[in-house]
């Protein structure tokens, strides 16, 4: 039997969501955990891998498992095994078909940036901000992004050449909460350090270092050594993953993977 399973977790401690040689990334982790449930040997397939220090809120990965197992067990199994830092969210039974990579037609990642750094239990998620902020060229800046192009510019220069570095951005929400700003990223996919680098050009927009014209220029010229920016990887986060409509989505609640308080009567995801 199929599972579809969401995911959350605290990047900082792992080298990224991919299997490594030399040092711990969450697959492994999970796969471990997997094995000691199913008491044979796992494999996951994830819907992206994320780097290192990077977090989630809602990473999606599959597996094949025994059916004698219900959703719930396998939730409640895995969540006892893992460590506090990765945790399931959600186990769903799909159809054989279903794969957690290539039926994906959406990702949606936020960057978190705060302009304070006054709360040593939050700040290490951040990306501390210290010149002034324009969120208005901000906003007006990452229009300029927005929809299909070969975005080039903006990924690891190490990327495979036979890779397709077209994708489109269907929206970027600059949102300001308090003395926190999220930069709020839809689109189709997105290429290695993608967001990074674009989160950073943005930044780069709203305190003065480049224009909106430069960012064009960056973006137009699809030169993988264009851009000189890249924002940390503390502050980004893949919040969720999008299927087509024949999967039943499967309400995400930020706030609570984040381990925020809930307000009554009110939900946020």
């Amino acid at each position: 039997m199929r599972y579809k399973v969401i995911v959350a977790y605290d990047g900082h401690r792992y080298a990224g969501f991919q299997k490594q040689i030399n040092s711990q990334g969450i697959q492994t982790v999970i796969e471990e955990a997997l094995k000691k449930v199913i008491h044979q040997p796992a494999a996951i397939t994830a819907a992206g891998r994320t780097d290192a220090g990077v977090h989630a809120l809602g990473q999606v990965f599959h597996f094949d498992g025994p059916d004698n197992i219900s959703e719930y067990g396998y939730y409640m199994a895995l969540n006892t095994l893992l460590p506090k830092d990765i945790r399931i969210q959600s186990v769903q039974k799909v159809p054989d078909h279903f794969h957690a990579r290539f039926s994906a037609i959406s990702k949606h990642y936020e960057y978190v940036i705060t302009t304070e750094r006054d709360n040593p239990f939050t700040d290490a998620y951040k990306t501390y901000v210290y010149r002034p902020m324009d969120l208005e060229k901000m906003r007006q800046a990452a229009k300029i992004l927005e929809g299909t192009h070969d975005f080039t510019s903006f990924c690891n220069a190490q990327i495979d050449p036979r890779k397709p570095r077209v994708k489109t951005i269907h929206s970027i929400d600059v949102l300001e909460e308090g003395k926190d700003i999220r930069l709020v990223f839809k689109g189709n996919g997105f290429l290695r350090y993608q967001v990074r680098m674009m989160s950073a050009a943005l930044i780069a927009v709203s305190t003065g270092q480049i224009d909106a014209d430069e960012l064009r220029r960056i973006l137009e010229a699809k030169d993988k050594h264009a851009c000189r920016f890249n924002a940390p990887a503390k502050g980004l986060y893949l919040v969720a993953v999008g299927y087509p409509d024949e999967l039943p989505d499967l309400h995400l609640d930020r706030d609570k993977a984040m381990g925020k308080k809930e307000p009554e009567m009110e939900s946020e995801s």
